[in-house]
Order: C-alpha cells, then structure tokens, then sequence
C-alpha cells in the first residue's frame, strides 16, 4: 500500500506493540487462574504456590499469541479493514508490518509451550493434553485450517477455553488433581468471557457479512444475537446463586451480585441497539470485559472467604 495514512501513534514504535498486544484485557486470563488458585485453597488442598507465577504467565502469552495471530489473518482475510470496529487496528493503520506480528504472536505460543514442558515434568500426561488443547484452541482460532472463529464456533471455543479450561488448568498445576466442582466453579468466569466476545460480534455482524465470515452473531442474526448476549450475562449469575443454593459455592459468593447494575447496564445496551447502527456499540465488549473483571475478583474473594471464615 503507497497511500499515505494519518497515524496517531508512530509506526515501529513501543506505542505500536503495547497497542497490539492489549495488556487491558489480560484480566481475561488472569481471573481464571486465580480463580482455580482460589480454589485449592477453598478445597483445602496442598499446593505448589512457587507454580503460580508461572500459570499466569503462561495464561497472558496464550492470550496474547492468540491475539496476534488473530490480528494477522483478520487482517489478511479481510476482516479487519479501516472502518471497521474490531482488532487493535495496527496492520489496518500500517504501524506494524504483518509478518512481523505473526511471528512474534508465535513466539507467545513457544513460550507458552516451554513453561508447559515445566507443568508436563511435574504433573505429567493429564496437563500435557490441556496444554495441547489450549494451544490448539489459540492458534487455529483464526489460523487454517480450522479458522473456526469463521464458522461460528468462537464463542463456544472462548467459553471452554478460557473459563473451565483454565480454571482446571491452574487448579491441577497446583494441585496435581481434580474435581468436578472446580469445573463447575468455572462456569459462571466461562459464560462472562463468552459475552465479550458475543458483544464484539453482535457490533461486528454488518462487517462480518461484508467478509464473508460466520460468527455465532451472524447466524443468529441480530435480533437473537442480542438475545445470546443478555442470556450468557444473565446465565453466569443464574449459576453463581444455583450453586449458593446447592453449597457448591459459600454464601459469601453472594457478592457476586454487587455487579448486577453493569450488568444490567449492558443487557439494556445490547437488547436497544440496532443492525443499522453498530456505532452505538462500539464499546460493547470493553463493557462487558469491564463486568467480567470484578465479578471474577468477587468470586475469587468470595471462594477465599468460604474457606476462612
């Protein structure tokens, strides 16, 4: 491309990488594992703290690899243009050269790779395949062959991978085992990151059709998709009181509930917008990551306070 372009932050610059590798939204990453190190401790299990660190480095490069990768071919395939909403518009601005940001996304998956061979010597053959799973899930989110986020898998796959996935993923690092209510803990973190990304398609559903791609939001059409993301806020909450109610989560999960006006908030965005006017939701998904940040850390809490007091 030789037209000129108006840049508000200067090309090759650190300004250019910190804007592509989106350190705001690592809280996606990180609330999960905390979640599941929270978790140890609420089932009274001995852990190896010294690991905790490492698990959420390891969950931040797979988020971030992902998210490069994902800017690459969104880019490539035409996904990502000038006046669309989506990605952190590096490449569709010429900040950053393409290749370049594929091939450092890849370093974020070696890396990740290299801290799992660490988990694979201590815990051995059950992380092995969460980690193959998770970095399958990452990389072929938009690469080919599978490039399911075009065929309207991605909020499934988000859901699982970054809510139970993780969850068990930080809890059997530092436990060496399992048990089905930590996957079940996991659900609520699940539906809310699911959320993000239905609110980033339900904005997204003009442009996407435009580049020929499937989204779960395209498929449903606008009129159910603003349906799936109220029902996927509502339904973390519904979880988190369902498992109040069986003893699955303490009492003091509760708190959770501090975060109903947000949520309340976005449903009312959602379920107001209009196909024709995707502008109005542009901020949709930072919203909702917004709501996933503290209701996360709530539960979190609210697991530490169940096991101490």
């Amino acid at each position: 491309m030789t037209s000129e372009v108006t840049l508000k932050t200067p090309p090759h610059s650190v300004g250019a990488w910190v804007q592509v590798f989106r350190p705001f939204s690592y809280t996606a990453s990180i609330i999960p594992v905390l979640l599941g190190a929270a978790l140890t401790v609420y089932f009274q299990q001995s852990a190896q703290w010294m690991l905790l660190p490492l698990i959420i480095i390891a969950s931040i490069l797979l988020q971030a690899g992902t998210n490069l990768v994902s800017e690459y071919f969104d880019y490539k395939k035409g996904v990502d243009r000038p006046e669309t909403y989506g990605s952190s518009r590096v490449l569709v601005e010429q900040l950053l050269d393409p290749k370049t940001v594929l091939w450092v996304g890849m370093g974020c998956f070696a890396l990740t790779a290299a801290i799992g061979l660490v988990f694979i010597a201590i815990i051995g053959l059950p992380i092995f395949i969460i980690g193959v799973i998770g970095l399958a899930g990452g990389f072929f989110y938009t690469a080919t062959p599978a490039a399911y986020k075009y065929f309207g898998l991605g909020d499934l796959f988000v859901f699982c991978l970054m809510g139970p996935l993780m969850v068990i993923g930080s809890f059997l690092v530092l436990t060496g085992g399992y048990t089905h209510d930590v996957l079940l803990i996991s659900l609520p973190v699940g539906f809310l990151v699911a959320a993000i990304l239905s609110g980033n398609n339900l904005r997204d559903i003009y442009h996407d059709r435009q580049a020929k791609i499937n989204t779960a939001a395209t498929l449903l059409g606008h009129r159910w998709a603003r349906w799936e993301y109220a029902s996927l806020i509502i339904a973390a909450y519904i979880a988190t009181l369902v498992m109040v109610g069986f003893g699955v989560l303490p009492l003091w999960s509760l708190l959770t509930l501090l975060t109903i006006p947000p949520a309340v908030k976005n449903i009312k965005t959602a379920m107001q917008s209009r196909a024709d006017q995707p502008e109005a939701i542009v901020m949709l998904d930072v919203q909702t990551a917004q709501l996933h940040m503290p209701f996360g850390l709530l539960l979190t809490i609210s697991v530490l306070l169940g096991a101490w007091l």
